[in-house]
């Protein structure tokens, strides 16, 4: 205990010796604008740090707020920030560019652009300014976000994390006990080390080689012993063990948050997912049956979730689990209001309700619901694989 004790002293020494400066630690849920921003109430945050900005107009932090938020709004309208719900894959990274109004994104890049630019004018003074390197951070964290999630650039978006994660790191030398800048740096080793090689070797990455396991341990530092980003941490370690099949830890990490934000459906709609990854079919549906009766009594966070999405994710649910009459029913009940549809479920819709017709034998039938796919999205890879059923009917691979 001395010798840890000791260890963070020095550090807290050589921190305030090289001149630091001290990054302010506030837990997210003191601050409004966060409190509606993990409740998916994005319109409410995005005009809370707009005021922010404005009363503070040469505070780096405050851009980077409120960029988060504009990026946030769009997945979240897009239906990107669910992972692909009881269905084996992960169709958004099989999508076509993300679509954003061109007024969010011009928004959205002039506050990277000012915050980069405040944080740049601040080291200029002091090189060691701790607080400013983390904030150039964060706004090239947000960068690599946008390249990944919305132009589908991979080498920009590397390029973007690896300057994120150089930045962090120079804020952890300079003060080693700042455990939130570990978020960025375990998330670009978990990335890197998952990256096949010829992707590494394009070098966006200047010869980092990452490392699963050790970026999966330092989210966990940042998710049990950090403040300022202990939620993201969170947030994306579920994310994680779903991806490394730690479906388990998920759970108890999703209903945590659940509990914390209790607006935020979407943690919900993972346990679902969850739990029919750990095969217990009956407890996907009583998460589901939960989420429905929010939704009807009016539930604030609740009430505005459609009713097919409902019968999506429990049609997926019963395909999975090859009851074919009752997944066939929830999915015609999705398709019947298409034009409606999110990108995500009518993508992914159209080509089950195909896929359940080929097994049961309707390849006619089936060959419309693909066709009715591609017309989504006609560039995305979901789109190639309806094509590909129309001359070669679905069939369920043995270990499905």
């Amino acid at each position: 205990m001395f010798c840890l004790s000791r260890s963070l002293l020095c550090a807290a020494l050589v921190a305030h010796i090289l001149g630091a400066a001290a990054i302010p630690l506030q837990d997210p849920l003191k601050n409004p604008g966060f409190v509606h921003f993990f409740n998916n109430e994005y319109d409410e945050a995005i005009d809370y740090f707009e005021k922010q900005v404005t009363a503070d107009p040469k505070d780096p932090e405050q851009y980077n707020h409120l960029a988060q938020a504009i990026l946030y709004r769009e997945l979240f309208r897009n239906g990107s920030l669910e992972s692909q719900l009881v269905s084996g894959n992960n169709a958004f990274l099989r999508r076509d560019k993300m679509k954003i109004r061109p007024q969010d994104k011009q928004r959205f890049l002039s506050c990277l652009e000012k915050a980069l630019a405040l944080s740049e004018a601040q080291l200029q003074l002091n090189g060691r300014d701790a607080r400013a390197l983390y904030q150039e951070a964060v706004a090239h964290g947000l960068r690599a976000n946008y390249y990944f999630l919305v132009e589908k650039a991979w080498t920009d978006s590397l390029r973007a994390a690896s300057a994120s994660r150089k930045a962090d790191e120079q804020v952890l030398e300079l003060d080693p006990t700042f455990v939130d800048a570990h978020l960025i740096v375990g998330v670009y080793s978990y990335v890197v080390g998952s990256l096949p090689f010829y992707m590494r070797a394009l070098g966006a990455v200047g010869g980092f080689h990452g490392d699963r396991e050790d970026g999966i341990r330092q989210l966990q530092s940042v998710a049990f012993q950090g403040v300022l980003n202990k939620y993201d941490a969170q947030v994306l370690l579920a994310v994680l063990y779903r991806r490394e099949h730690r479906a388990k830890q998920a759970i108890s990490l999703l209903k945590s948050l659940a509990q914390q934000f209790p607006r935020n459906a979407l943690f919900r709609f993972e346990q679902v997912q969850m739990y029919s990854d750990l095969g217990e079919e009956k407890s996907a549906l009583e998460i589901l049956a939960t989420i429905d009766g929010l939704r009807r009594s009016g539930a604030p966070g609740y009430a505005q979730i459609p009713a097919y999405k409902i019968c999506f994710v429990a049609g997926n649910l019963y395909f999975w689990y090859n009851d074919l009459p009752r997944a066939l029913d929830n999915l015609k009940q999705v398709t019947r209001d298409a034009d409606n549809l999110d990108l995500n479920t009518a993508l992914i819709g159209w080509l089950r309700l195909g896929q359940i017709y080929d097994l049961q034998g309707r390849h006619a039938d089936a060959i419309g619901a693909y066709r009715e796919s591609m017309k989504v999205a006609p560039g995305s890879e979901v789109a190639s694989e309806a094509k590909g059923y129309i001359s070669s009917p679905y069939r369920r691979r043995a270990n499905s």
